[in-house]
This record gives C-alpha cells, sequence and structure tokens, in this order.
C-alpha cells in the first residue's frame, strides 16, 4: 500500500462542462468565481485596475486638452505634460504609501487632518484664489494646490483611526458619531465657505458611508442622510447660479443657449460617439463646445472618441478597483484596514457616481472631476495614494504575503509551482503516517507468512 501526500496528490479535475450555451456559460462563471476566490485577487485588481485608469486618463487628457492647449498656450501638448508630470509625482508617492508602517500611518493620521484645517482656513486669506467661482485653491509659491482635494484622503486616515482604536464601543451611538461626525461637518463648512458644494457632497458622503460601515442605527442614519439633503438642498436654492444649475439639468435642451449649455453638449458628445466612437482625437465638442472638456466632462469626450465600448470599459474598471477593495475590508482582521479601504471606497466611488451622473444629465453639474482619469493634480495625487494604501494592505494580507513569496521562491529556484512538497495539517499528517505504519506492518506481516 502506497501513501502519497497532498502535494503528490493530481489535482481535482474540474466538472464536465455541459453542452449548449448555457453549459458554456456555467463553466466560465465557476472559472471566473475559482479566480475571485485566489488570494492575489486584491492585489492585481487594484494594481491592474489604477494602472489602466491612469493610462486612460493620460491618453484622454492628451486628446480633451489639445485644442484648449494650443489656443490658449501655444502647444498641444500643454496640459498633457502637466498632468504627465503629476502621475510622475504620484506614482513613487503611491509606491511610498504601499510600503508604508500602519503604525507609521496611523500616527500621521491625527497630524494630516490638522495640516487639511489649517491649508482650508489659509484658502480665505491673500494666499486663496479663485477659480470658476470658486475660491478652493491655494498658491504656496510656484505650487498650487486644492486643499479640499488633500482633506479628504486626511479624512479616511483619521477616522479610520479613530474607528479602529474605538473598535469596541461601537455599539453606541455616540461612540460611533462623536468625534468623527462633528469634525468632518466642521471641514465641510470649511469647504462650503469656499462656494465648492460639489467637494463638500463628496466630503459628507465619505462621513454618512463611513457610518453605515461601523453600523451606526438605522434611524440615526436616516437622520443624518436627511440633514445632509436638506443643507445641500438650501445651499444649492439659496445661490442663483447653483439654482440655475438645479433646475435645468433635467432638460439641458430647454435652455440650451444658457444654463443647459454644458449639459447639453456633454450628451451631445455622448450620444454621437454611437457603440465604437469616433476614434481617438476626433471629438468635435472639444473644439470649443464644450466647456471643462478635460476635467469635469473628459467622461463627454471619453464616449464621443471611444464610445460605449470605452464607457463600459471605464465602468468595469472602477467596478474592479470597488470590488477588490470590498473584498480586502470584509476579509482583512485589521479594523484600521477594513476603515480605511471602505472610505477610499466611498470616497472614490462616491466621487465617479457623480461626475458620471453630471455627464449623462442625471445630477446637476457641481464641478466634480472623474478619479484618475480628469485632468487635475491636487485630486490625482491624494487618489493616487490612497489607492497605493489599498495595494500594500492587499499585498500584506497573510495568505497573499505567503502566495507572494512562493512566487518569488520559485521564480528563484526556476522550479514550477506544485514541485516542492506542501505543509501538510496536523490531522493530515497523522493520518498519513497511521497508513505508512499499517503499510510497514502489514508488509512484514506478509514477509514471516512467505
Amino acid at each position: 500500500m502506497s501513501v502519497t501526500s497532498e502535494a503528490g496528490r493530481k489535482p481535482a479535475q474540474q466538472p464536465a462542462q455541459q453542452p449548449g450555451i448555457s453549459g458554456w456559460i456555467a463553466h466560465r462563471a465557476a472559472a471566473v468565481r475559482s479566480a475571485m476566490e485566489r488570494p492575489l485577487t486584491s492585489y492585481y485588481l487594484l494594481l491592474g485596475g489604477t494602472t489602466m485608469l491612469l493610462a486612460i486618463g493620460l491618453m484622454m487628457v492628451l486628446s480633451a486638452s489639445s485644442v484648449y492647449s494650443f489656443r490658449v498656450h501655444d502647444s498641444s501638448y500643454y496640459i498633457f505634460l502637466k498632468q504627465l508630470t503629476w502621475v510622475v509625482i504620484g506614482l513613487p508617492a503611491a509606491w511610498l504609501a504601499s510600503r508604508m508602517n500602519r503604525r507609521v500611518l496611523r500616527m500621521l493620521a491625527w497630524p494630516a487632518v490638522l495640516v487639511a484645517v489649517v491649508l482650508l482656513s489659509l484658502t480665505q486669506t491673500s494666499l486663496g484664489f479663485a477659480v470658476n467661482g470658486n475660491r478652493n485653491w491655494l498658491a504656496l509659491g510656484p505650487l498650487t494646490v486644492q486643499p479640499s482635494e488633500v482633506a479628504k484622503l486626511a479624512i479616511v486616515l483619521w477616522a479610520a483611526d479613530v474607528y479602529a482604536k474605538k473598535e469596541k464601543y461601537l455599539g453606541s451611538p455616540w461612540h460611533a458619531l462623536i468625534p468623527v461626525a462633528p469634525v468632518v461637518t466642521m471641514i465641510s463648512v470649511l469647504v462650503v465657505f469656499q462656494h465648492d458644494l460639489g467637494t463638500a457632497l463628496v466630503l459628507f458622503a465619505i462621513l454618512l458611508g463611513m457610518l453605515w460601515v461601523v453600523g451606526v442605527p438605522a434611524r440615526l442614519f436616516g437622520i443624518a442622510l436627511c440633514l445632509v439633503g436638506v443643507v445641500a438642498f438650501y445651499l444649492a436654492a439659496s445661490n442663483p447660479e447653483r439654482r440655475t444649475r438645479l433646475t435645468s439639468f433635467i432638460d439641458p435642451f430647454k435652455d440650451f443657449q444658457g444654463a443647459g449649455w454644458q449639459a447639453g453638449h456633454g450628451l451631445l458628445g455622448m450620444s454621437s460617439g454611437g457603440i465604437f466612437g469616433k476614434g481617438l482625437s476626433a471629438s468635435q465638442q472639444k473644439w470649443g463646445s464644450l466647456p471643462e472638456a478635460h476635467t469635469d466632462f473628459i467622461f463627454a469626450v471619453l464616449g464621443e472618441e471611444l464610445g460605449l465600448v470605452g464607457t463600459l470599459l471605464v465602468l468595469a474598471l472602477f467596478g474592479a478597483v470597488a470590488y477588490a477593495a470590498i473584498r480586502l475590508a470584509l476579509n482583512t482582521a485589521d479594523p484600521f484596514v477594513r476603515y480605511v479601504a471602505a472610505g477610499v471606497t466611498i470616497w472614490l466611488m462616491s466621487q465617479m457616481i457623480i461626475n458620471i451622473g453630471m455627464v449623462l444629465a442625471l445630477l446637476p453639474v457641481i464641478g466634480i472631476p472623474l478619479p484618475l482619469v480628469s485632468y487635475g493634480g491636487s485630486a490625482l495625487v491624494p487618489s493616487m495614494v490612497a489607492l497605493g494604501l489599498l495595494v500594500g494592505f492587499a499585498r500584506a494580507e497573510p495568505e497573499a504575503a505567503a502566495a507572494l513569496r512562493d512566487r518569488r521562491g520559485e521564480r528563484r529556484t526556476g522550479k514550477k509551482p506544485g514541485s516542492r512538497p506542501r505543509k501538510m495539517s496536523l490531522p493530515g499528517a497523522i493520518s498519513a503516517g497511521s497508513a505508512r505504519a499499517r503499510a510497514r506492518s502489514g508488509g512484514a506481516a506478509r514477509s514471516r507468512r512467505g
């Protein structure tokens, strides 16, 4: 009797594929489920999805900004080169974030919030200046930054650290609300003073999402949601420009030459793209009809040039990043990682939904960029750092780290996967040892009888 270890056994064969289209679909679905259960799934989805969105973003910024850059700066590549510079700055920052020790990261959470509050306050001084009516920019020598974008990352890290420390007490609504809700509300009020209602809504979305994640009772969550809705509606209705946007987005063509100009041309660009688009750099809207073509409305240019296929690809990439981050949050044993992953997902996905919603005239135009795709270093670098943190968390998970060590060992030794004996569990080792002992005793008995 011969006994083999689990490493020596042949892998279990997959069930035979059933005939027909339904059998093929079921077989492919089983293969996808099997791939999604691997330890490195979150790591590769985050890394691959982020990389592809950055590549698409650079490509679309070059196309959407070429006419504007040539008209204003006498070079079709001016905006693109600035965006490329921010990507070059963001990549090492994201790499450092992925390698940062969690203890050090949590120590930096409180100073980050304090710095964000100081920078937001400085926008109301002589250092601040307005762009498109929003005084949300800060001039620090040759560098111009948008402090509200830095505040998003700081809020996520700080709230995650607070909730991780109070993990045992989050069953109490008081502990779930204090101090996160007052501090985020204060930062949101500072952003509202800059006349940047769109960013304030994203900050409120982060707050509401984090409260939902930590398990705030439904009645309190509903009250908070209603309060945010009432405040947002009041702020939108109290400003003439916002009120016009609020009433014109449903039918932008009703006032096409006025308040509906931007939303209407965005819809024209999306609808003219068809299934496969007009081709790269073939957009007509970017020639001056569509305002902010390379920033807030870059998705309209993408839909015009790459068509339905391109827009669905971008949505699929955002979905892959969200799935990987949620999977990481559900599987991790570290509460800080769980809350950071949830906060980053809420931040980026809510911003993506608002941006695409306003391009499709499903939401009012409130000036929110598309993460990783729209032009703007102040929004791009914090997003890359946040995703770098998630990549580092996904790689550091015990099963993922073990799988990466195995792959590095295989590349170093040149052995194929499965060529090294696997460690057996204690019950398996005991049963295998007993089987070998019975085999030896049976062989000895036969030799005595012989």
